[in-house]
């Protein structure tokens, strides 16, 4: 009885969905490989090698370098879930736990690879730095963060915000496993999970993608597609890049900001889902980046 309530709880379901996503085959990005691979046609090697040393923003690659770079990304991952079939998106899928339906993990697979891209290009730190296939919960907070800010939650935003900053002033090579697990930030972490198990509930994310698709193996409509995963990646990257720490003129002062006592607005706001995105180009989807 208690199991089937933890199961029913939308915290858990969101959270029993990202995980599953995050341990298939492909999901993971190589950040060190990546940002060779999307660098190579627009920065020295000195700019590379720093740039994976440190962050493309200590390497002083500019915003606008790493937008035409992001702007790649997005279509590259966008043409791969548009295309690809639920079952045939990722490998791995028969191994899904029952409670998470193919489709819904192929899907939140590719949003977590285009999360993890963007995170590189604006100098967040590897999400994914361990041998084995457990997500720690700074990890899984970020990450939930990054969701909320690809559906257009406030709150998400701020918080996002205040990670960068505590990273930009520490200049952290790591997640702040404190803020993002005890500190004011949890609590943002879990309201995101819950409102994000809700969608997952009511329309099996992303305005439907499951119910979608009633047999596992059908493609992924290409319309469905550019209304939810390519705005919500946009989304994503409009607010990353906006953040002081992908900025490479930006320099943290000695009172700068710091989360520790501070409080986050609780009140939730949701932008539109046809809310004004950042990146040009919403309608020709292409393949042009080598997968990592």
């Amino acid at each position: 009885m208690k199991q089937g309530k933890e199961v029913e709880n939308p915290e858990s379901r969101f959270f029993t969905v990202l995980l599953a996503a995050a341990k298939l085959p492909g999901v993971r990005i190589h950040r060190e490989e990546y940002l060779r691979s999307a660098l190579a046609r627009h920065c020295s090697e000195d700019e590379i090698r720093r740039a994976i040393e440190e962050t493309p923003a200590a390497a002083g690659i500019t915003v606008e370098v790493l937008d035409k770079i992001a702007n790649d990304s997005i279509r590259y991952e966008t043409a791969k879930v548009s295309a690809l079939s639920a079952a045939a998106g990722l490998p791995g899928i028969l191994a899904l736990p029952a409670t998470v339906p193919a489709d819904l993990a192929q899907y939140v697979g590719h949003m977590l690879r285009i999360a993890q891209k963007l995170a590189y290009l604006y100098s967040w730190p590897d999400l994914f730095d361990g041998e084995g296939e457990d997500v720690d919960d700074a990890t899984k907070g970020v990450l939930t963060l990054f969701f909320g800010v690809m559906f257009g939650t406030q709150s998400a935003n701020a918080a996002v915000g205040k990670v960068a900053g505590i990273m930009s002033k520490q200049v952290a090579k790591k997640l702040p496993q404190k803020a993002l697990t005890k500190g004011v930030i949890y609590p943002i972490v879990k309201k995101s999970a819950a409102y994000l198990g809700v969608q997952l509930t009511k329309q099996s994310f992303a305005k439907g993608v499951s119910k979608a698709i009633p047999v596992v193996g059908a493609v992924v409509s290409g319309g469905l597609t550019l209304s939810t995963y390519l705005p919500m990646a946009k989304r994503l990257k409009k607010h990353l890049a906006g953040l002081p720490l992908a900025d490479p003129s930006h320099r943290v002062t000695e009172d700068g900001d710091v989360v520790d006592g501070e409080v986050l607005e609780d009140h939730e706001t949701f932008a539109p889902a046809d809310a004004e995105l950042h990146a040009p180009d919403t309608t020709a989807v292409r393949l042009e980046e080598p997968r990592p």
